[in-house]
């Protein structure tokens, strides 16, 4: 079984308090995905900050336009500094994902890694690397995108 890591980093012209209130909050989640993602939170009455063992449900279209369930948890969250989510329903064999931020000159430095293993064994091997790899770089390429909307462009990124 083969895994597969990405990681991205940004720098955010903003403070801990500010950038972590708006990443603790699931209900930001549409604000930085896609919007051809089709994505929607489909748990009710979804509180704004997560906590260990939170379980969260979405409708996402991440391929063709076809809907399906995601469902995570939040398996650890540190506040101020940092979470985890794993899917525990959806697309992926196994998807573990990694938010950091930490104060750096002035700046928030936000740090993601996710570790994902695709669905069906060789083909999905084949797949990532024709089709998913590009697709997750793609989203996370938005929210980066959608956090320099949300907090401004640091003067120290190219």
């Amino acid at each position: 079984m083969a895994f597969y890591q990405i990681k991205t980093e940004q720098r955010i012209p903003a403070t801990m308090e500010q950038v972590w209130d708006f990443i603790r909050s699931p209900k930001n989640l549409k604000k930085i995905t896609p919007e051809h993602m089709g994505f929607d939170v489909i748990t009710k009455d979804v509180p704004d900050d997560m906590y260990p063992g939170m379980i969260i449900a979405y409708i996402v279209s991440p391929l063709l336009g076809i809907k399906m369930t995601w469902v995570t948890e939040i398996t650890q969250v540190e506040e101020g500094k940092y979470f985890v989510d794993e899917q525990r329903v959806g697309p992926y064999k196994v998807w573990h994902h990694e938010h950091f931020i930490r104060e750096e000159n002035g700046e928030v430095v936000r740090t993601c890694k996710f570790t994902y293993v695709p669905p069906f064994g060789f083909i999905g091997a084949i797949a990532n690397s024709i089709l998913i790899k590009k697709q997750l770089k793609s989203i996370f390429n938005f929210r980066f995108k959608a956090m320099e909307k949300e907090f401004g462009k640091s003067s120290t990124e190219n």
